[in-house]
C-alpha cells in the first residue's frame, strides 16, 4: 500500500491532522480510519528487538517476544567495526520486519561525559567520531532492510539524575564540537527516519521545544529529512513543540496533545502550516514503513545468535595479559577452576526500556567445558551472589579451594545489574568490596588469575588489578557472551576489542568532578571540550587504560608514515598513509588510529582528537598499507563569532597509533586554512582592530605618530591599552578616532 501524501492531507479535518502528531497508545501511532491512514508500531532497541508481547501496559514495561540480544553498545562500540554494526542492523531489520515494527528506537549516540552515567551501557563513547561512525552504520544497515531507526537522545542526554527536568548548561562550541558531531555524522550519512529529542533542557529550554536544537541546527544546517519524536514522556507544551519541529509525542497524551495543538490553532498561536508540516512528516513516515509490514516474514534465530555471538567476540577488550597467559591451552594441562556466579548466571544487558528477552543464553562456564571436552577438567565455585551486598564465608572458602586445587583461575567479576540501569546513576566506579575482596583470597591461594569482568559503564582496575595475570574486559556481551568469552579464552579468537572510553585511574581523576550531575535543576559542562581522553591528556594525568587501548595474541608494528595534501584551502583533504605489520605468530586484527593535533591554534583546542581509523586483518608476516583520508572537519574548530567551523592555516600534526597513549609515528602537514577573521564589533578590543587585515590599516593610519600609537606600543604598558575596546578608548581626551568614526567602520570592515 502506497500512501498519496498530499491527497490525505487536503482530505483530513484540523483535528484529524492534530490526532496524528500524538500516539494511539505506548507504541503505536494514530490511524485515521476515515480516509485509510493506518497506525504503525515503533518499539524499544537499539541492542535487540523489545516489542511487548500481547497488548501495551500503560509504561511499556510488559513481558516482550523472543528476540536476539546483541552486545549493548558499550561492547559495540569497542568493537570499532562498522562493518559489523551494520551487519548487526541488517538483523535488527528482519527482526522487526517478522514482528511487523516499523521503527526501532535507536541507537543512543550520546557522549560518556561522566563514568557514572547510569545509561552508559546504552551509549558507544566519549569520543563523537567513534560514535557517529558506528551509529551511521547501524542505522544504515537496519535502514536498508525498510526499517527505520530513531537517532536518540537529542541532545546533551548525559545522565539519569533528573534527566527529565534538568538543564545542561553548556557553550555552544562544546556543544558543537563534543556533545552535536556523533547525531551529525549519523544524520549526514545515513539519514535515520526519526531522531528522539531528549527529555533535558539545554541551555534552560526543553529538547523537545527547542527551535534552534529541531529546526535551525537539525534541519537547516545538517539537512534533516524525516520526522522528530519526542522521547516517551518529554513533551512539556505541545504547541511549542509543534512550531519548534517536534512532529509526533510519544506515548499517547489521551488526546490532551491534540485538544491542546487545536485550541493554538484556533486561538492564532500556532500555525495551521506547521501542523501540515508536522502532519506531513508523519504521513511520509507511515507510507515509508508499509514495505517492511507485510505478515508472515520471518528471521533466521540460529544465524543471528551467531552474529551475537561474532559481535560479543569482537566488543570484548583484553586489557593486560602478563607472561601471555592467555590464551589457555584448550588442548591439555591441569584443571581450570571457573569462579564466580556470573559464570553461569551471565550479566549481558542492561536495565531499562532497553531489556530484551533473548531467543537463548550462552554461560561461560557451559561454553568452556563443552570447548575443553574433558581435555581439561573444568571446577566451578560461585564465589559469591550477585545481589548481595556481603561476602558469604561459605562461597568464599570453597572458591578458595577450588582455586587451590587448579592450575588456573577464572575468575568472574561484575557490576550487579542494581549497580547500573536507566532511571539513576550510579555511585561510584567500584566493584562490590566483597568481590574483591574473593579476588584476594583466591590469588592467595593461586596466583594464576585471570580476571573477566562484566559491566556496562568503566570500572576502577587499578586497585586490584596487580593480583590479577591477565584481565578481559568483558562489558554486557549479549546472549552470546559466554561462549565468545570462552572463545577468547581458549584462543579460538583472537582479542579485537579497544576501549571506546578511559580507564581511569580513580573516580576523582574524571572530567565531570565537581560538575556531575548538577544542582538545583542545571548542570553546569565545566569542563568544556575536555571529556575522556582529552581531558587525561591536558593534565597529563596517568590512566589505568587509555582510549583506544587492546591488546591482541600477536602484535603489530607501523613503519613509513606518509602525508599528502590533495587539497587545501576552505576544503581541505589530506591522506595519510601507513603500513601495518602483524610481527607475531598468529592472524589478529589491528586497529589503526589516526589523532590530530592543532599547536598553533589561535583557540584553546585538546591536546589530541581522534580524526580517523580503520581495521586491518593480517595473517603472521603479513604487511599492508592502509590509507586514511582526513576531511576539512578533521582540522577544523568552531569559531563561536564567525558562527562557523573554520581550518586555520598552519601546521597540523598527525599521530598514528594503537591508541591514544601508543603513538607509534607522527608527521606533520602545512595548510593554508581559511580566512578567519572574524566581524568587528562596536566593543571589540584595539588589538582585534590591529590585528584585522584591513581594519588594522585604517586604524593605524588614523593613529598616526602620536601619543597614543606610543602608548599602544609600549613594551611595558601597551598590552593593557590594546586590551581596550576601541570604542571606548575613542572617548579618551585627545584620542584621534570618535566613536561615530568607530561606528561608520564598524559598518565599512565588519563583514570582512
Amino acid at each position: 500500500m502506497t500512501l498519496d501524501v498530499p491527497a490525505l492531507l487536503a482530505a483530513l479535518t484540523l483535528e484529524e491532522k492534530a490526532s496524528l502528531l500524538d500516539g494511539a497508545d505506548f507504541w503505536r501511532t494514530q490511524p485515521v480510519e476515515r480516509v485509510g491512514i493506518p497506525g504503525i508500531m515503533v518499539t524499544d532497541g537499539p541492542h535487540g528487538l523489545r516489542k511487548q508481547a500481547g497488548e501495551s501496559d500503560h509504561v511499556g514495561l510488559n513481558d516482550s517476544v523472543p528476540a536476539t540480544c546483541f552486545p549493548p553498545a558499550a561492547g559495540l562500540a569497542s568493537t570499532w567495526n562498522p562493518g559489523l554494526l551494520h551487519r548487526i542492523g541488517e538483523a535488527l531489520g528482519r527482526e522487526c520486519r517478522a514482528e511487523q515494527v516499523a521503527v526501532l528506537l535507536g541507537p543512543g549516540v550520546n557522549m560518556k561525559r561522566s563514568p557514572l552515567c547510569g545509561r552508559n551501557f546504552e551509549y558507544f563513547s566519549e569520543d563523537p567520531l567513534l560514535a557517529g561512525e558506528l551509529g551511521a552504520a547501524l542505522v544504515n544497515g537496519l535502514q536498508g532492510t525498510g526499517v527505520g531507526a530513531s537517532l536518540k537522545h537529542f541532545a546533551a542526554n548525559n545522565q539519569e539524575t533528573d534527566r527529565m527536568t534538568v538543564s545542561a548548561d553548556i557553550d555552544e562550541r562544546t556543544l558543537r564540537e563534543i556533545y552535536l558531531p556523533a547525531f551529525e555524522r549519523v544524520v549526514t550519512q545515513a539519514q535515520p527516519w526519526t531522531v528522539m529529542c531528549a527529555y533535558n533542557k539545554i541551555n534552560g529550554v526543553y529538547a523537545s521545544e527547542d527551535p534552534w536544537l529541531l529546526t535551525t541546527v537539525l534541519r537547516d544546517e545538517w539537512g534533516f529529512e524525516g520526522l522528530v519524536v519526542s522521547d516517551w514522556g518529554a513533551v512539556n507544551r505541545r504547541d511549542a513543540g509543534v512550531a519548534a519541529g517536534l512532529d509526533l509525542e510519544m506515548p499517547s497524551s489521551g488526546g490532551l496533545g491534540t485538544r491542546v495543538i487545536v485550541d493554538a490553532v484556533k486561538a492564532g498561536a500556532l500555525s495551521e502550516a506547521d501542523v501540515d508540516r508536522a502532519v506531513t512528516r508523519v504521513l511520509t513516515l507511515v507510507d515509508r514503513s508499509q514495505g517492511a509490514l507485510a505478515p508472515g516474514q520471518t528471521f533466521d534465530a540460529d544465524a543471528h545468535h551467531a552474529l551475537a555471538r561474532e559481535a560479543a567476540t569482537a566488543s570484548a577488550v583484553l586489557l593486560k595479559n602478563d607472561d601471555a597467559i592467555l590464551p589457555l591451552d584448550p588442548r591439555s594441562g591441569g584443571t581450570v577452576a571457573v569462579i564466580g556466579e556470573f559464570a553461569r548466571t551471565p550479566r549481558f544487558q542492561g536495565a531499562g526500556s532497553s531489556q530484551v528477552n533473548p531467543t537463548r543464553v550462552d554461560t561461560a562456564l557451559d561454553a568452556l567445558r563443552t570447548a575443553l571436552d574433558g581435555r581439561r577438567e573444568v571446577s566451578f565455585a560461585p564465589g559469591f551472589v550477585i545481589e548481595s551486598a556481603e561476602a558469604d564465608p561459605a562461597l568464599v572458602e570453597e572458591a578458595v579451594r577450588t582455586a587451590a586445587a587448579a592450575e588456573v583461575v577464572v575468575l568472574f567479576l561484575g557490576l550487579p545489574p542494581s549497580y547500573e540501569s536507566e532511571g539513576y546513576d550510579r555511585d561510584h566506579m567500584d566493584l562490590p568490596a566483597h568481590q574483591i575482596d574473593l579476588l584476594h583470597a583466591v590469588a592467595d591461594a593461586n596466583p594464576q588469575v585471570v580476571v573477566v569482568l562484566s559491566n556496562g559503564s568503566v570500572v576502577t582496575v587499578a586497585p586490584w588489578q596487580d593480583r590479577a595475570r591477565a584481565v578481559l574486559e568483558g562489558w554486557l556481551l549479549g546472549q552470546a557472551g559466554g561462549a565468545a568469552t570462552a572463545d577468547l579464552l581458549l584462543g579460538a579468537a583472537d582479542p579485537a576489542g579497544r576501549l571506546a572510553e578511559t580507564v581511569p585511574v580513580r573516580f576523582a581523576d574524571n572530567p565531570a568532578v565537581g560538575n556531575f550531575p548538577g544542582e538545583f535543576g542545571h548542570v553546569r559542562y565545566g569542563e568544556g571540550l575536555l571529556i575522556g581522553y582529552r581531558w587525561y591528556d591536558a593534565h597529563q594525568l596517568e590512566v589505568a587504560y587509555p582510549f583506544g587501548h587492546g591488546l591482541s595474541y600477536t602484535t603489530f608494528d607501523y613503519t613509513d608514515l606518509s602525508t599528502a595534501v590533495r587539497a587545501d584551502g576552505d576544503q581541505p583533504l589530506v591522506d595519510v598513509t601507513v603500513t601495518v605489520v602483524n610481527t607475531g605468530a598468529r592472524a589478529g586484527r589491528e586497529t589503526v588510529q589516526v589523532y590530530v593535533t592543532d599547536p598553533q591554534a589561535a583557540v584553546y583546542r585538546p591536546e589530541q582528537e581522534l580524526r580517523a581509523f580503520t581495521q586491518v586483518s593480517l595473517e603472521p608476516g603479513e604487511s599492508t598499507a592502509v590509507t586514511l583520508t582526513l576531511a576539512a572537519r578533521a582540522f577544523a574548530y568552531w569559531h563561536p563569532a564567525m558562527r562557523r567551523w573554520v581550518v586555520e592555516g598552519g601546521a597540523f600534526g598527525i599521530r598514528v597509533g594503537a591508541s591514544s597513549r601508543d603513538i607509534r609515528l607522527t608527521g606533520t602537514v602545512e595548510l593554508a586554512g581559511q580566512d578567519v577573521t572574524a566581524p568587528l564589533t562596536t566593543d571589540a578590543t584595539v588589538d582585534a582592530w590591529l590585528a584585522h587585515p584591513a581594519a588594522g590599516d585604517w586604524l593605524r593610519e588614523q593613529l598616526g605618530d602620536g601619543m597614543f600609537t606610543a602608548m599602544l606600543s609600549d613594551p611595558k604598558n601597551g598590552q593593557m591599552m590594546r586590551a581596550i575596546p576601541l570604542v571606548r578608548l575613542s572617548r579618551f581626551p585627545g584620542f584621534p578616532v570618535t566613536e561615530p568614526d568607530v561606528e561608520a567602520a564598524v559598518q565599512r570592515f565588519g563583514a570582512q
